[in-house]
């Protein structure tokens, strides 16, 4: 049997609310990611034990593995060199661009980058989307950088529908379900950005992520990774 945290078991942790890929419903840990580790936990005769995690900035989640409080990292997970560097990463299993929301009773017109001219952005502490936010500053296409911790994500949709800031943005099929129910906010956009989501090991752990990487290959082959992208809309895009 694999060498995990506990034996016989494999704690995940996430970040809460990220859906379609993580999220509480009647205090269970569900989602996407989640049904797809609780999946390669049965191909590996595991026991799947999700943990949630409560840091301000995204990017400290990666500190379970060092620390060895976790196995693995699981979180609509951007592929970066930076990230790269700190730990191992699974093959890619999903591909998505980033999106941008915004108000549409307060902003109609916005179409395209340019009609953001003057707005404020909200960015989550350690999201990947901080990278296009930059971009748009220094191309002096926004006006500025609003940013929340990344449990703060319902503040910042609440900020959006005030018009205390003026977009957000976040990876497509999050923020997409996450504005589906606030009648005041789209997503009008998305930037091009082509991010590879991953699972996230520690640096010297090759053998559980080849083991993972071995598992989600079976259950592509079975057919279940298509069933659960069904399961979840918004998922569909993939490698």
């Amino acid at each position: 049997m694999l060498r995990t945290m506990v034996a016989g078991t494999l704690t995940v942790q996430s970040a809460y609310p990220d859906p379609p890929f993580d999220l509480m419903r009647n205090g269970v840990a569900t989602g996407f990611d989640i049904e797809l580790m609780r999946a390669v936990c049965a191909c590996l005769g595991l026991e799947l034990r999700p943990v949630a995690y409560e840091g301000d900035n995204f990017n400290d989640i990666f500190n379970g593995l060092i620390e060895g409080t976790c196995d693995a990292v699981i979180s609509g997970t951007t592929i970066t060199p930076e990230r790269s560097a700190i730990v191992k990463f699974s093959q890619p299993y999903l591909v998505f661009n980033q999106g941008i929301a915004v108000n549409r009773r307060l902003t109609p017109k916005v179409a395209s980058a340019a009609d953001l001219r003057g707005l404020t952005a909200g960015i989550q502490s350690g999201n990947t989307s901080d990278i296009v936010a930059r971009r748009l500053l220094a191309e002096r296409v926004i006006a500025d950088i609003h940013y929340y911790p990344y449990h703060g994500i319902m503040t910042a949709l609440d900020d959006l529908e005030a018009g205390r800031i003026g977009l957000i943005i976040k990876l497509f099929p999050v923020i997409s379900w996450l504005v589906r129910d606030r009648t005041d906010l789209a997503v009008v956009m998305q930037e091009p950005t082509h991010e590879r989501l991953g699972i996230a090991f520690a640096p010297n752990r090759a053998d559980l992520c080849d083991a993972v990487d071995d598992a989600i290959r079976q259950l592509r082959t079975a057919g279940k990774f298509a069933e659960l992208q069904a399961d979840w809309p918004g998922t569909e895009a993939s490698m």
